[in-house]
């Protein structure tokens, strides 16, 4: 580092993550781009005010010009919509609101046409209610062996009245709901980890698994590339289903340890299953959702035989801090490195508040965001974008009655949901709903004031975040400094972090409150202007 940094304040060795990309070190996932597709929030083809695969297929070349690897595309599937998807009905069909299967075959056609990858949503925990065997389960009765397909108990209490256990929905809620029996019988209880329309699966049934193979080799034959499993560390149940000592309902950016819904050991058993389907598709990958922080408990998701990629999401719940940001990337490189396997980065998700509002709002926000991606583009591995995030776009304050996410009805209107993140993409004009759609009514409305963020306005601004985000992206795609799995960390002043991939790129991140001088060698991308040759606050650097 130059001497003009203040050294010894933050130092430390060399961290390498894993090598391992299933047994071929040249895997084409193993240092993708993912850009995750909202496909309802990304274009509306038919104007019914819903985004589409038509709608995805007609801006593949927007999609490409963001220099992309991958598509994730979330669930698409035949579902009722209780939770937009994620109570799938029919797992080998796509739903008509998305244009049916035809539509996702030209989005696959014209995506690899590309150069770019495809890879959907799979939900293995749950289906929807309205899936066939669910209904078989209700229609058949207490005992039968279609209830044996989902997780039914008796309740207990006088006349089973209470629900089998004291396990809460992460909507809100409890996790378990009665079926009212005919013939004086008294009612079963089912479980359901999300909504009541969600009923969990009985993982221990060997037809649930076999009834995956299909779906999985379904797709995987129409030429998707692999998928993104949901609730990768759920499925699995513990014996007894015992209560949970502690009750909380939101887990996703909360630590899960001592939690029975998650994390159990027979999932791992699961997911052998599912990868020896994949190694019978040489280029397909398995990504997990993997909302585990302990790096042993993580690492075990990635060992040889279950999946390949894993998503790790310290570094998304990491506050604007250097040392948290230092402790997320050592926590996520250790824990890829324990199972020899690679990492994977990502800061948002339809999930979680956009990274410009948990950063702090405004133009601060949008600045750490910023920072933020470069140091995430800096890292070995795979990384994951969120439709929206190259456009800067901030979280929306949407009015009660526009809230579509089931979490605020489950949760008594006391948890707000998912929706201030999945507001649709603005392309083009000067009011809402800025090219979406056709149709000014569309499923979430968009803020008047976004009409600075719209593609047309980014397109041509090289100020503009989507010009920032090209270019970083080119950067880490072309240039030599970016290769390696080995990152050593710098010395620098204090609330900042510095560190060397072992190509020679030095990436330099400022979450301090003064300038700071930067190390010697050339600038090859900052994320704000330099002042007077020294990186701001709230700003990151590569230097070559």
């Amino acid at each position: 580092m130059s001497e003009n940094i203040e050294a010894g304040s933050r130092s430390g060795g060399d961290i390498e993550a894993g090598s391992r990309s299933g047994g071929d070190i040249e895997a084409w996932w193993s240092r993708a781009l993912f850009y995750q597709v909202y496909p309802r929030s990304f274009y509306d083809s038919n104007g019914d005010g819903f985004g589409d695969l038509d709608g995805v297929t007609a801006k593949m070349g927007y999609i490409a010009s963001l220099g992309v690897d991958a598509i994730w595309l979330n669930p698409v599937m035949v579902s009722p919509m209780a939770d937009n998807g994620y109570d799938v009905a029919d797992p080998r069909d796509v739903d008509p609101l998305f244009g049916g299967i035809g539509a996702l075959d030209r989005l696959t056609d014209a995506a690899h046409a590309a150069g770019i990858k495809v890879t959907m949503d799979l939900v293995p925990n749950h289906t929807s209610s309205a899936h066939p065997w669910f209904q078989a389960a209700l229609a058949a009765g207490p005992g039968s062996d279609a209830r044996e397909r989902y997780i039914f108990r008796d309740g207990v209490g006088p006349g089973g009245t209470q629900p089998p256990n004291n396990w809460v929905s992460i909507f809100g809620g409890p996790a378990w709901s009665r079926i009212d029996e005919a013939d004086g019988n008294p009612g079963q209880w089912y479980l359901h980890l999300f909504d009541a329309e969600q009923p969990d699966l009985n993982w221990d049934n060997p037809e649930v698994f076999e009834d995956l193979e299909k779906t999985l080799r379904f797709w995987l034959e129409r030429g998707i590339d692999g998928f993104r499993i949901d609730v990768a560390h759920g499925m699995a149940k513990p014996p007894g289903l015992p209560d949970m000592a502690a009750i909380k309902a939101e887990v996703l950016l909360a630590d899960i340890d001592d939690d029975p819904r998650f994390n159990n050991d027979g999932v791992h058993d699961i997911h052998r299953q599912i990868r020896q389907v994949f190694d019978d598709y040489a280029n397909a990958v398995a990504i997990g959702e993997v909302w585990v922080y302990d790096n042993e408990q993580f690492a075990q998701y990635l060992r040889p035989d279950e999946l390949h990629l894993a998503f790790n999401f310290r570094l998304l719940r990491a506050e604007f801090d250097a040392e948290d940001i230092r402790g997320a990337i050592e926590n996520s490189l250790t824990a890829a490195h324990i199972a020899d396997a690679t990492p994977s980065w990502t800061l948002a998700n339809h999930d979680v508040d956009r990274a410009p509002t948990r950063y702090g709002g405004g133009d601060a926000g949008l600045d750490r965001a910023k920072a933020m991606t470069m140091a995430m583009l800096a890292l070995p591995g795979a990384v994951f974008i969120y439709n929206g995030e190259e456009l800067g776009l901030p979280n929306v304050d949407l009015p009660d009655e526009a809230l579509r996410d089931p979490v605020w009805e489950r949760s008594g209107h006391t948890r707000r949901g998912r929706d201030a993140s999945r507001i649709p993409v603005p392309w083009d004009g000067d009011a809402p709903p800025f090219g979406f759609s056709d149709n000014p009514d569309t499923w979430l409305p968009l803020p008047a004031d976004w009409a600075a963020l719209t593609v047309e306005k980014q397109d041509d601004d090289p100020a503009s975040a989507l010009a920032f985000y090209r270019r970083a992206i080119e950067l880490r795609c072309r240039r030599g400094e970016f290769e390696g799995s080995t990152i050593e960390w710098l010395d620098s002043p204090a609330d900042t972090i510095a560190f060397r991939r072992d190509g020679g790129l030095v990436c330099v991140l400022n979450a301090g409150t003064r300038a700071i001088a930067l190390p010697d060698g050339d600038v090859l991308l900052a994320s704000a202007e330099l002042i007077d040759g020294e990186l701001p606050p709230d700003a990151a650097a590569w230097l070559v």
